[in-house]
């Protein structure tokens, strides 16, 4: 293959890899929303096993499978952290906003006791709920409204889609990296304080 060629097969598959995170990224934030609302029915159904193991394996399971799609969410959203991405493609203008909701959702869980903190549990919840929003919504109403054509769904496109609206997604995407980098940068004192006090005494 020519230089040439290659350039334009990177210009063409790049935006069709990009557009397909956006598309997964719409499942993913329903199965974790759905996973984290589904912790009462998990509980309930741990008490009907009979054997200790397999309830260990049951609860592992579910918190492994829920916890890794958050994450898998939050690596999935970095593209929404490049400008040259959110200038160039049809993406949900406030997905950087999202991502940084599922990433703190994540830092809470790293400072809380996690599911035995109720006000942790309940901050997790907003905070999906919110990330789910703010991606879902401007992806159904503003990037896939692109293909009707209408006065409506042009002018909703114009609003929530971040190519047709730079001057907003922009900012919202610089905002968005500065807010993960200060939770992380907390996530990182935290750990460091932690690991710091429960150092084992010198016998």
């Amino acid at each position: 293959m020519t230089p040439s060629q290659i350039q334009a097969f990177i210009n063409v598959g790049e935006p069709f890899v990009e557009g397909t995170i956006a598309a997964a990224l719409v499942a993913l934030w329903l199965l974790v929303v759905a996973l984290h609302l589904a912790r009462p029915y998990m509980l309930a159904t741990l008490q009907k096993f009979t054997l200790r193991l397999a309830a260990d394996l049951w609860w592992i399971i579910y918190v492994a499978l829920r916890d890794l799609l958050v994450v898998q969410v939050f690596l999935g959203s970095f593209i929404f952290f490049y400008p040259d991405v959110v200038r160039g493609d049809d993406l949900p203008i406030t997905g950087g906003l999202a991502a940084a909701c599922a990433f703190a959702a994540l830092v809470v869980k790293l400072t809380t006791k996690g599911d035995a903190d109720p006000r942790g549990f309940r901050l997790q919840t907003i905070l999906l709920g919110i990330g789910s929003v703010l991606y879902i919504v401007p992806y159904v109403l503003g990037v896939q409204v692109t293909t009707i054509g209408s006065g409506v769904s042009n002018q909703l496109a114009a609003l929530l889609d971040s190519s047709q609206n730079t001057n907003v997604s922009l900012p919202l995407a610089y905002i968005s990296a500065a807010i993960v980098g200060l939770l992380g940068l907390y996530a990182v004192i935290y750990n460091l304080r932690i690991a710091g006090t429960r150092r084992p005494q010198a016998r």
